[in-house]
């Protein structure tokens, strides 16, 4: 009996087992009666966000030749799940909007947060306390109330509080709006002045802790949902303006022993922390020091980064974000700011700012990012206002002379993404044989694929878009933007 039995119980287990592995593959994306719709952006073109193809079928497409130029397309090899791409709504953007007509207002609303009339924004980043692009320093508070008595959010309620409600009544659900503050009042301070850097005294980090509570209480009370926090702006950075210093350790002992569990004491622990919140450069060093103790780790929901880095005269260090996704895998990446800086409205056109945006774009979510934020979502035609003459670009800007929205390219190359990648998209492999073509590629929750393909050339390329054994022939015009919907 036993030579029967133990083949029969092999055979059993052996098919329970194939088919728990069968179950637990992911669904395949099939071309079948699949056809490709193609929206460009190109540089000296009138194609902006333009549909340029349209039902373009998939045909058999075997070996490819060295000479073929391909982008592998591989839905069944998924990674990180899409959360949604937006902007910041600073002091200075909701300024500048309160100024614009009721007209203006409403194209614009719809020009960032409409999925179908715009480019489908989700994530919004907003200042807690001051910062740069703040027409004056300010606080919650009066200065030397440490027991936060006088807290107050009076000043967000003119016009930063009336943006953020409309955005978020636009966006509805698929909303993730976080909080990020540039420095903790003067008198917490070491050097006692919210600009140029300085430390947060120790003797206020619990009161520094339960600051976040009331912001974010507040904003809540007013209808406005918070999902997330950063705990400090560039905390490397001594800025002219509103900037606070904190040290790898620093800011594990500050998450550990005062934020996280004061947030979670407070019923808010359900609130995302996000550390670091800096450029790519050091973003490691930050990261192992916080994460690798487990105390602080259990608080934080992911790593925050920048992408001013290239200020020393290197290359962007992509590579480190894809680094820090290997060591944690379980831990999220968001990029948390960017912009084109030293304003310049001759350059309002200038195709390389949208470039250096889809070039980073790309290689984020490529390096495991699941998020995306870009800096102010609207300035004036000064590039502010900015209480310290820090001007910059945004997407869009205001000529509040002529009551006017001007769309700079960077608008254009944000949207070829916003606009077509779902929240719980899955990022699947999507990989160009030639490295004049960069690519990423996203699976929706609808079953659509989302191709992005940037051209890095002078000239026009023609490419294959290939998946298993089947491909379509594409063509892109030089320095162009194109998001492949199929």
């Amino acid at each position: 009996m036993r030579v029967v039995i133990i083949p029969m119980m092999v055979l059993v287990v052996s098919i329970v087992f194939s088919q728990q592995k069968k179950e637990s593959l992911p669904s395949i994306f099939s071309t079948e009666n699949k056809s490709v719709t193609i929206f460009t952006s190109a540089d000296s073109t009138s194609l902006k966000l333009s549909r340029t193809n349209s039902n373009l079928k998939f045909k058999a497409f075997n070996q490819p030749l060295e000479t073929d130029i391909c982008i592998f397309v591989n839905p069944n090899k998924q990674f990180q799940t899409f959360l949604g791409i937006g902007g910041a709504i600073t002091d200075a953007s909701a300024e500048v909007f309160a100024k614009l007509s009721k007209e203006k207002q409403e194209e614009f609303l719809n020009a960032y947060f409409s999925s179908d009339k715009g480019i489908g924004y989700s994530v919004i980043r907003t200042n807690m306390n001051s910062c740069d692009f703040s027409s004056k320093s300010y606080a919650y508070i009066t200065e030397g109330d440490k027991d936060l008595q006088s807290f107050s959010i009076a000043i967000d309620k003119k016009y930063r509080l009336p943006l953020l409600k409309k955005a978020m009544e636009i966006i509805g659900k698929r909303a993730s709006l976080y909080i990020s503050p540039w420095s903790p009042p003067a008198f917490m301070k070491d050097n006692n002045n919210v600009l140029q850097g300085g430390k947060l005294l120790p003797e206020y980090y619990q009161s520094w802790a339960n600051y976040y509570v009331k912001y974010i209480n507040e904003l809540q009370k007013e209808g406005i949902t918070v999902w997330g926090l950063t705990i400090q702006n560039e905390p490397m950075a001594k800025q002219r303006w509103e900037s606070c210093i904190y040290t790898a350790e620093e800011e594990r002992d500050f998450l550990k022993n005062f934020l996280g569990p004061t947030l979670k004491k407070a019923g808010l622990g359900n609130k995302k922390i996000i550390i670091w919140d800096h450029n790519r450069d050091l973003i490691t060093q930050r990261v192992t020091t916080i994460l690798d103790d487990p105390e602080a780790n259990k608080y934080v929901w992911g790593i925050g980064f920048h992408w001013y880095e290239t200020w020393t005269g290197g290359l962007p260090k992509f590579e480190n974000v894809g680094a820090v996704k290997e060591m944690y895998p379980n831990k999220n990446l968001l990029f948390t700011e960017g912009c084109n800086e030293k304003f310049d409205s001759k350059k309002y056109q200038l195709w390389a700012n949208g470039e250096r945006y889809g070039k980073s774009m790309i290689n984020d979510f490529n390096n495991g990012t699941v998020g995306w934020t870009d800096w102010n979502i609207l300035l004036d035609q000064n590039g502010g206002p900015n209480h310290v003459q820090n001007f910059c670009f945004s997407p869009i800007h205001a000529d509040l002379s002529k009551d006017e929205l001007i769309y700079t390219p960077s608008y254009y190359f944000i949207g070829h993404f916003s606009k077509f990648i779902q929240k719980g998209a899955k990022r699947i492999s999507s990989l160009a044989s030639r490295s004049i073509l960069l690519t990423t590629s996203f699976l929706n929750p609808d079953g659509k694929i989302v191709t992005i393909v940037i051209n890095q050339e002078n000239k026009k390329v023609k490419y294959y878009l290939s998946i298993g054994m089947v491909a379509t022939e594409i063509e892109i015009q030089p320095h162009a933007i194109q998001t492949l919907v199929y």
